[in-house]
Formats: structure tokens, sequence, C-alpha cells
């Protein structure tokens, strides 16, 4: 049997114990999602247990400031946190990447927004949906929001809600499309989800009708992706700087790439015990043709993994130095976030004919693990045709505008 190895979490600072694998408190955390994942993936939703190694590894912690009690780490971190927690449970670590970039969203809104999410609260928990599918009416200091907001992972767990919006002005025209800040005690929050995949992430609906959000806790969609976010909240923090459309799309990969990494481990360590059903070969690992479906599998892995860390070192140097992306790189990083999903659902496709029918078992892992990565591959973030229409389009000069989240 393959020696079980828990890599690096990451580049953290050291205020935290999500530092090293070999850290005990991490392989803790990791040996909870382990134990829980095949029931989290039953029951729909995440143990107490889960929830609980969640908060205590203070992965909502990871893009939040210092000065709250944060990491303040950035987006390459978060892909390499997020990767591991998903070795161990892809539900887990989706509802963590979650609370991690939606907290990384609310510290954009202007300071009086940010102090009222974490100054109270350094756990605070925000979820979420961008897409714009709530009205908000003008009203004396700030909007009068209504609407439903589907899946809104993690949403049972959440303090504090993010949700996308039409501005209707006085005269009813739409004034802007925005993003805003809700106290999660001031929705309403429905059971609706029920996918094949994810299943433990309740990706469920918020609705709210005529709740009051004062102007500060209003951000400009348009003007976020292009650079202009209030961050005055944070001068001199390369954080919160980092570019919009990107760091809203690359944090999806994190979860995909430990998915891949679980399913390979798994049909590796099976192939040294598993025999090859008709033929001569007592163990999988001996035959030629699994030899060479493994290798490609991991060829295909390494190449996701190196164009999301590519991506990743991309926007955190864009950040630091100060010098934003231009449109050609935001229209590249969206295309390369998609093909980078489709290269780990190729392997993993791969690895599922390696092992045979057995990966299909109600008992298997590696059902679980091909049921979660496909279910978070077609997130819209990461719908490879949308991306390779959007850098197409960039290659060949076409200025047209399909997407705000480039």
């Amino acid at each position: 049997m393959a020696e079980h190895r828990t890599p690096a979490w990451g580049r953290l600072p050291a205020d935290g114990h999500l530092l090293h694998g070999t850290d005990p408190a991490a392989e803790k955390t990791l040996s909870i999602l382990r134990a829980h994942a095949a029931g989290n993936d039953a029951a729909g939703e995440l143990s107490a247990q889960t929830v609980e190694a969640l908060a205590s590894s203070h992965v909502s912690r990871l893009l939040t400031p210092r000065q709250y009690g944060g990491h303040q780490a950035d987006l390459r971190a978060l892909t390499d946190v997020t990767a591991q927690l998903a070795r161990a449970d892809g539900s887990a670590a989706w509802v963590g990447m979650i609370f991690a970039v939606t907290n990384w969203l609310a510290c954009l809104f202007p300071q009086e927004a940010v102090e009222e999410v974490f100054g109270a609260d350094p756990d605070a928990r925000v979820s979420g949906v961008a897409a714009p599918t709530g009205t908000a009416l003008p009203a004396e200091g700030g909007w009068r929001l209504s609407g439903r907001w589907s899946y809104a992972s993690g949403g049972p767990h959440a303090t504090w809600a993010v949700l996308g919006t039409m501005l209707t002005g006085p005269d009813g025209h739409i004034a802007d499309q925005a993003l805003v800040l809700v106290p999660a005690s001031q929705l309403g929050l429905e059971r609706t989800w029920d996918g094949a995949g994810m299943r433990a992430t309740r990706s469920d609906t918020f609705h709210a009708e005529d709740v009051f959000v004062p102007a500060h806790r209003v951000l400009s969609v348009p003007a976020a992706s292009q650079g202009m976010h209030p961050a005055a909240a944070f001068p001199g923090e390369a954080l919160y700087r980092s570019a919009f459309g990107p760091m809203l799309i690359l944090c999806l990969a994190g979860p995909l790439l430990g998915l891949g990494r679980a399913g390979l481990e798994l049909v590796i360590e099976q192939a040294g015990v598993k025999p090859l059903a008709f033929t001569r070969y007592a163990r999988q690992a001996d035959a030629v043709v699994v030899q060479a479906q493994i290798a490609q599998a991991a060829l295909q892995l390494e190449a996701a993994e190196f164009l999301i860390h590519r991506a990743a070192a991309e926007v955190d140097e864009g950040a630091r130095v100060d010098r934003p992306l231009t449109p050609a790189a935001r229209a590249r990083i969206r295309a390369q976030a998609g093909y980078a999903a489709q290269q780990v659902l190729q392997a993993l496709q791969t690895l599922l004919d390696t092992h045979g029918s057995g990966s299909f078992s109600a008992s298997s892992d590696l059902q679980r693990i091909w049921r979660d990565a496909n279910t978070a591959a077609r997130h819209a973030g990461l719908v490879p045709a949308v991306g390779y229409e959007v850098f197409g389009k960039s290659l060949l000069g076409n200025e047209e505008t399909i997407s705000l989240m480039v």
C-alpha cells in the first residue's frame, strides 16, 4: 500500500495552524475531514465536526486583514490550502474556499462596511452569489433589496452574504450592477441544493424582501472589474488590489486540483493490490496499459496545476508591484482556468477507466471525487467555451465585452 503523505499547506504567515502538512493541527483537520467526507455526502450537509474543523483551521481568515486577526495571504496560498482540503473532502474544501474568497471580496467595500463585518468577529464567514438576480430600489441613505440568490455555498454557516443586484434609479432605469453586503440574519435561506456532486456544500438559495442596505455596503461590479474597487480601506496592501475577475475565477480551481490529486493517489494505491480482470496480471500496477494510463492522468493534473499556479503567481505579483493586469492577461487567465478544469476532468475519467467498474461502488471514494469534480467544474466561472471566446476575441483584437468576470 502506498504511503500517505500530506504536502505543505502553502505559503502562509506564522499566525495560524495552516502552515505545513506535518503540523499536527493541520493533519488533525484533514483527518476529521476524511473521516466525515462520505457521511457528509450522504447527508447532503457538512457535519458539525467538519464545520468545527474548518473553523478551527482558520481557513476563512486566509484573505482577511491582519488588523482583524487574518492571515492576509495571497491567491496562491488560497489555491494550495483548498487543494489540500479537497484531498480529504471536496465539499468542505469548496465551502472553505467560498468563505475565504468572499471574505476577501468584503474587504473591497468601504472601511465602514469592513469594520461591521470583521471588527466584532474576526471569524466572520461571508457567503454569497455574484449573479445579479436581485433588485435594489433607492431609499434614503441606501437601497431596498429584494430577490433570490441560488447556489449560495455554505449558506447555513454564513454570518454575512455578498449578493449581486441591479441598482434601479428613481426613474426606473438600471443605474448600475452591484454587489451588496447583508447580514445573514436579515436573509431567508431556502433549502434548494440537491446536486449530484458537492452535495454537502448546501449551495441553497438566499432570499430577501425589502431589506435595507446602507450606501456604504454597495460595490459597483463594473468599477471593481476595472480595478476601481475602493481599496482605500487598506492603502498600500497588495492583497486588496488583486485583479477582481481573476481572483474570483482562479479561486475555484483549488478544490478541483485537490480532487484530481485525491483520485490519482487512490488509484495508484489500489493498483498495487487490485488485479486486472480477465488478464494474467495479479496487480494492475504490473500492466503496461495501467502504467500508461496513470502516467497520462498524472501529466494532465500537472498541466492543470502548472497553469493555475502560473496564473495565480501573475495575479499576486501584479498586486504586489501595483501593476494592474492588462485586458489581454485577464482574458488569457479566464481561458486558462476553464482549460485547467477540463484537464482535471479528463484525468479523472482516465483514472476511472483504469480502476474499473468498482469506481462506481457506493462505498468508493473515487465516485464521490468524480461527482464532486464534475459538479465543481460546471461553475459558470469555469465554463471553458466562455473563456475561450474571451481569449480568442483578445487574440484577434476584438474588444467586445461578454463578461465582467475577466
